[in-house]
């Protein structure tokens, strides 16, 4: 076949967390290569009748969609699975209704409480007490994510203010203190998998100090954050429960927000051992070294297996519209 491999167009000053997609792109080209099909590049921006037109030119048999943001703006990047729709081509991973649900934070968080799934409070649904996590609402890859983030009750008006001055719309939820793991969904035909759960460890953090996968811990090299929160796929006997627990309310977020293709899924888990449901990504990254491929790994699925699942997962669903 023909895939396009389609991403954001990305300008020269592009963050670390926006040019991963070429990292993805190429790495995923790879893969396709090796399973015997076609690839071609494409990218758009905010000129989407361009996009159009390019996508027309090189007439692909089916799309991987790596698109985060468009124009820079990661509340589009729904626009993108709903073109690809009206185009008729078939395409992987989340479609565009899941993608808005999923990327609109607050939305989610309503969602999952609709849903009957534990989920951090939002500030203003019971008493203001002990610290909250200022998030914003569209940014995606922990952007806006740092210690500052993190405020005791009566600096959270300040910082929603002097964050939101920043990153646009932003909101605050109860920060809770405790593990944090995450769990990778991919399709399998009607139904969906749980691949190997996994925990991000917080190695030598300071007293005080945000335990939280922040901006820095993905994508600074450099920094503490990152040296210091490793990923382990590996649990101790008496957590069975715990990701027996983890696993179905992964299962429930799937069919609860009409997911399709692959998916993660991240948790904090309080010092009671109650597991809230931070985030459901729709579009995690795909590349080697993220956490999904290494979910996938320890599941027995190599980089060309998740590939070949994913395209065969797109043309299926196209097949039944």
């Amino acid at each position: 076949m023909r895939v396009a491999l389609l991403h954001e167009r990305l300008s020269g000053d592009a963050r670390t967390d926006e040019k991963d997609a070429l990292v993805q792109r190429d790495e995923l080209a790879a893969a396709l290569r090796r399973l015997g099909h076609e690839t071609v590049f494409a990218d758009l921006d905010l000129d989407l009748a361009t996009a159009t037109r390019r996508l027309r030119e090189l007439a692909p048999d089916v799309v991987f969609n790596l698109v985060e943001a468009v124009g820079g703006q990661a509340r589009l990047v729904d626009v993108v699975p709903g073109l690809l729709d009206g185009l008729g081509l078939p395409f992987t991973g989340n479609g565009q209704v899941a993608m808005f649900l999923t990327s609109h934070k607050r939305v989610a968080k309503e969602r999952l409480g609709a849903l009957g799934l534990p989920t951090p409070a939002l500030l203003g649904d019971g008493p203001r007490v002990g610290r909250w996590i200022v998030k914003p609402v569209w940014e995606d890859a922990s952007v806006g994510i740092d210690d500052g983030a993190v405020v005791d009750a009566d600096q959270v008006d300040r910082a929603l203010r002097e964050r939101g001055a920043v990153y646009g719309e932003v909101f605050a939820e109860a920060y809770v203190e405790g593990r944090e793991l995450n769990l990778s969904l991919l399709a399998d035909g009607d139904s969906v998998v749980c691949l190997p759960p996994a925990e991000i460890a917080f190695e030598g953090f300071p007293e005080g100090k945000p335990r939280i996968v922040g901006y820095a811990a993905k994508w600074d090299e450099g920094s503490f954050e990152y040296a210091r929160t490793p990923r382990t796929l590996d649990f101790p006997d008496d957590d069975a429960p715990l990701l027996r627990r983890v696993a179905d309310l992964a299962v429930r977020c799937w069919y609860g927000f009409g997911l399709t293709g692959y998916a993660r899924v991240d948790f904090r888990v309080d010092r009671d051992g109650q597991p809230f449901v931070l985030e459901v990504n729709a579009n995690p990254c795909l590349a080697s070294d993220a956490g999904f491929m290494a979910a996938s790994a320890r599941a027995g699925l190599g980089v060309d297996a998740v590939v070949a699942r994913l395209l065969d997962d797109a043309l299926t669903r196209a097949r039944k519209v």
